[in-house]
C-alpha cells in the first residue's frame, strides 16, 4: 500500500515538473507567434491570443517594395547550405583519416581540434575582421562561409571520428580483400553507415549561420547582403525603429527552415548522438 502510494506521489511530481518545463518552453514561443499577429507597432498590448489579429505584418514581410525581408532569407539560406555542405565534406574526410589511419601527429592534431572547439568565434572577431579587409571578403557571403566552416570543423570532426570508431574496421579490411581502395571504402562502405552522425553535423552546420548576429554584423555592411539576423535587427536598432511587430512575424518565419530539417533527420540523431561521443 505505502509503495503504491509512493509511486503516485513521484508519478505526480513527475508530471508536475513536465508540465512546467512544456508552460516555460512554450509560452515565449507562443508570445511571439501572438505579437506578430497584433495590429499596430508596440507589443505592449500584445497577448498569446490577440482580439484583432491579423496577417499584415507577414504580407508586409513578403512585399517587396516595403522590405528586403526575402532578399535576407535568401541571403542566410545559400550561407547555411553552403557552409553545411562545405563543413560535412571537410568533417567526414577528416575524421575518417583520424579514425583510421595512424600517422605522425595524429594525438596531437586530436589535442588541437579539442582545444580549438572550446574557444568561440567571437573571441577572434578583431582578427577575423582584419583578415576579412586584408583579402577584400569584407562585406562577402564568402568570408561568412569561410569562417563558419572553419568554426564548424574542431567540434564536429571530434564528433564524427568517435561514430566512425564503432563501425568495425574488419568492414574495410573485407572490401580490401575485394581490391577496394580507400576512398571506394570511404564511399561505398563508411559513408552509409555513418547517416546518423552526418544528419546531427548537418543540423548543426545549418543551425549555427542561421542564428548567429555577431559575426554577420561585424562582417556585412550594405543591406542587400545583411543576413536574416542582422536584417530583423535594423528594424528596431534605428533611432526611431519601432516594428516589433514586424520584428515578431519576421522572428516566426525565421523556425520554419530549421523545423524542416529538423524533422527531416530526426530518425537519426538518437543514435547519432550517443555513438558519437566514445573515446577515441
Amino acid at each position: 500500500m505505502r509503495s503504491n502510494k509512493q509511486r503516485f506521489v513521484q508519478l505526480t511530481l513527475s508530471y508536475v515538473v513536465i508540465i512546467a518545463m512544456i508552460a516555460i518552453i512554450l509560452y515565449p514561443i507562443l508570445w511571439i507567434v501572438g505579437s506578430s499577429l497584433n495590429p499596430g507597432n508596440s507589443l505592449s498590448g500584445s497577448s498569446i491570443i490577440p482580439s484583432d489579429a491579423t496577417f499584415e505584418h507577414y504580407q508586409e514581410l513578403f512585399d517587396l517594395e516595403k522590405s528586403n525581408y526575402l532578399l535576407w532569407y535568401w541571403n542566410t539560406i545559400k550561407i547555411c547550405l553552403l557552409t553545411m555542405a562545405i563543413s560535412v565534406a571537410l568533417v567526414c574526410m577528416t575524421a575518417y583519416s583520424f579514425s583510421r589511419f595512424r600517422f605522425y601527429g595524429r594525438k596531437n592534431g586530436l589535442m588541437t581540434f579539442l582545444i580549438l572547439q572550446m574557444i568561440p568565434n567571437f573571441a577572434a572577431l578583431i582578427a577575423i575582421y582584419a583578415l576579412a579587409n586584408l583579402t577584400n571578403l569584407l562585406d562577402t557571403h564568402l568570408a561568412l562561409i569561410l569562417v563558419y566552416t572553419g568554426g564548424a570543423i574542431p567540434m564536429n570532426t571530434y564528433l564524427m571520428k568517435g561514430y566512425l570508431d564503432t563501425i568495425p574496421k574488419e568492414l574495410d579490411e573485407s572490401a580490401r580483400m575485394d581490391g577496394a581502395g580507400n576512398l571506394r571504402v570511404f564511399w561505398q562502405i563508411v559513408l552509409p553507415l555513418a547517416k546518423p552522425m552526418i544528419a546531427v553535423v548537418s543540423l548543426f552546420t545549418f543551425i549555427t549561420p542561421f542564428t548567429d548576429f555577431i559575426l554577420a554584423r561585424i562582417l556585412l555592411r550594405t543591406e542587400e547582403k545583411f543576413t536574416l539576423a542582422v536584417g530583423l535587427y535594423e528594424l528596431i536598432a534605428d533611432q526611431f525603429g519601432n516594428e516589433f511587430t514586424l520584428f515578431a512575424a519576421g522572428s516566426v518565419l525565421i523556425a520554419l527552415p530549421i523545423s524542416i530539417l529538423f524533422l527531416s533527420l530526426q530518425k537519426y540523431f538518437v543514435s547519432g548522438l550517443t555513438a558519437g561521443g566514445t573515446k577515441g
